[in-house]
This record gives structure tokens, C-alpha cells and sequence, in this order.
């Protein structure tokens, strides 16, 4: 039994060596596999602040979730893929770099996400369906696949006159919108320059309409109103544009336009599975890491090499104590 039980650890342990040896001899192999290739553009206009996600039970603000939710991402991208990074304000998106390899730039890439900050922004207004146009015009000519994320809160709300035309770019680049924030309105966190949280945006703070152009009122319903003064009329407007909440149905309406598909962000599984659409992928031949395989075989060999004491440590002790006597 014991010449056995020997001859059984042996060839426990010569089969674990030849998986190790395997392990280092061929650590990776090539085979065909989806990459990807992505342009994040991430507003960061004021109301990406907002405080309606949850992190390790503490509420963050959309810009940290996206930021977080997108560094996790970056791991889990297989080599070969590129990323490629900008930032939307105002009415136009700005390219901080062009797609770079995911494995070879990983820690440039993972940093220059983790550095975006709000307070980049160069302007404080936000119309995103004009930033989405920029953004479509600049990279239409890119094989990298446009991921726009926003919240969808314009300030001040577009006047429906003056709408962005995606006639010339619709179809001309892939890609996908990205919806952020909760469909609650919540607060608008304000700031002092220094960057100190001071309280919230009140009602008086935010424009709640558009006062550019021509009115799309009827002018014998405006107070005030005078076509060349006034076109607005007299009165302030009054709404819940200090509030924000996700935009999912105008971002909807914008991807339709756009040709570009629509998520809501709610957690990176989501995520990776919104950005693994096939549409979004190109197969290649690239090398895999299987180093994975051989060295959990070599784990589970060596695992066998000590069940039998396991074993026989436990029948010892049941029989110690079948031997004391019962009270």
C-alpha cells in the first residue's frame, strides 16, 4: 500500500513539473480574438458632478463614476485594442490623444483618465448636440469607434430653432452614446475657485431658457414681447434647470440622428457589454496568454500529492476520538 501510495505521489508531482515546464515553453499562443478600437469623449460640464451614483456604499459624482467604471474597463480590454481619449464643453469636444495600444500604453492611458478633472473646461455653457456634431466631424474620417458620454443636461436648454444637423455626418462614423446619471433630479454641487464644494445650484443661479435667436413663442403669449428687444419678452423664465437628472430619451433622439447606438451607464458589466457589440469589433490573430491553464493544472496536481496525508490526518483524530469515553 505504501509503495503505491508513493508511486501515486511521483506521478503527482512529475505531472505537475511537466505542466510548469509547459507553462514557461509556451506561454502564449496566437489565435484569433475581437479587439477594439475606442475614442472616449466624457463630458465635463458642471452637472457631471451630481452625486447619484453609489461606489463601495458612498455616493460619487458622475464624472468619478465614469472615470472609475472606464479605468476598470481599460483592464479588461484584450492587447491589441486602443483607446483613444477627449473631453466635451461648451459646444465642441477637444482630443487629448489618439488611440493608443491598451497593453503597451496602459499606464499613460489609465492615468491621463484618472486626471480629468471638471474644472478643465473651458467654458461654462453645454450644448451637447453640438458637441456630439463636433465631435462626429472631427472623427468621421477615424477608424476608432466614437463612445460620447454625457448626462444629456444642456445649459441653457437649446432653442428648438436652432437644432444641430447630423445630415452630413450621419452613418460616417460608429460608435455609441453613452447616457450618465440617474433619471431622479438631484442638486447641482457649486464650487468656489479653489475648488471647495459651497453648496447647490438655486434656481436664480441657471438659465432656464435659451435667449439666442429668434423665440419659437408665440409672440401674443410673451409679456413684453418686442420682435427686435424683446423677442423673449419681459419676464424672467422659471424652471428646474438648477436640477438634473439623465436625458435618456433626448440622448436616444440624438443617437437616432446621429446613426450612433444609445446605453445607460449603470455598472461596467453593462458597460462591457454595451461596448462588445460586434459592430464595434475587428477580429485579429493576436498572442494570448495561457499560462492560466497549465499552471492551475499544476496546482490541482500538487493538491493530489497531499490528500492522501489530509486523509489520513483526519482518521487519526476521528479515531482519538471514538477512544475517549463518553459521560
Amino acid at each position: 500500500m505504501n509503495y503505491t501510495l508513493k508511486d501515486y505521489r511521483t506521478g503527482c508531482l512529475l505531472l505537475a513539473l511537466i505542466a510548469m515546464v509547459v507553462l514557461f515553453l509556451y506561454p502564449s499562443k496566437q489565435q484569433k480574438t475581437p479587439t477594439y478600437n475606442y475614442t472616449f469623449i466624457v463630458d465635463i460640464t458642471r452637472s457631471m458632478n451630481a452625486t447619484d451614483y453609489q461606489q463601495d456604499n458612498q455616493a460619487v459624482s458622475r464624472l468619478n463614476f465614469v472615470k472609475q467604471t472606464l479605468r476598470e474597463l481599460l483592464q479588461k480590454l484584450p492587447c491589441e485594442s486602443k483607446v483613444g481619449l477627449g473631453l466635451f464643453t461648451e459646444r465642441r469636444s477637444t482630443l487629448l490623444f489618439e488611440p493608443l495600444e491598451v497593453c503597451s500604453a496602459y499606464t499613460e492611458i489609465d492615468t491621463a483618465i484618472s486626471k480629468i478633472d471638471w474644472r478643465m473646461a473651458w467654458a461654462a455653457d453645454s450644448n451637447i448636440a453640438k458637441g456630439l456634431l463636433s465631435t462626429l466631424e472631427m472623427l468621421q474620417k477615424s477608424d476608432s469607434s466614437v463612445i460620447f458620454i454625457t448626462d444629456g443636461q444642456e445649459a441653457p436648454p437649446v432653442n428648438p430653432n436652432y437644432q444641430a444637423d447630423f445630415s452630413s455626418v450621419k452613418g460616417q462614423a460608429k460608435g455609441m452614446i453613452i447616457g450618465v446619471g440617474g433619471l431622479q433630479a438631484v442638486p447641482i454641487p457649486k464650487f468656489d475657485s479653489q475648488g471647495k464644494q459651497t453648496g447647490f445650484y438655486a434656481q436664480d443661479d441657471v438659465p432656464h431658457r435659451s435667449s439666442f435667436g429668434q423665440s419659437n413663442l408665440d409672440p401674443s403669449q410673451i409679456k413684453g414681447y418686442n420682435a427686435r428687444n424683446a423677442p423673449f419678452g419681459s419676464e424672467a423664465a422659471t424652471g428646474s434647470e438648477h436640477l438634473t437628472a439623465l436625458h435618456e430619451t433626448y440622448l436616444e433622439k440624438l443617437g437616432a440622428e446621429s446613426g450612433l447606438s444609445y446605453a445607460h451607464l449603470t455598472d461596467l458589466k453593462n458597460l462591457s457589454q454595451a461596448l462588445q457589440n460586434p459592430k464595434l469589433a475587428t477580429e485579429k490573430v493576436v498572442q494570448t496568454d495561457i499560462r492560466r491553464q497549465p499552471a492551475l493544472l499544476a496546482l490541482l496536481l500538487l493538491s493530489f500529492v497531499y490528500l492522501p496525508k489530509v486523509y489520513k490526518f483526519r482518521r487519526f483524530f476521528a479515531r482519538e476520538r471514538s477512544l475517549v469515553p463518553k459521560l
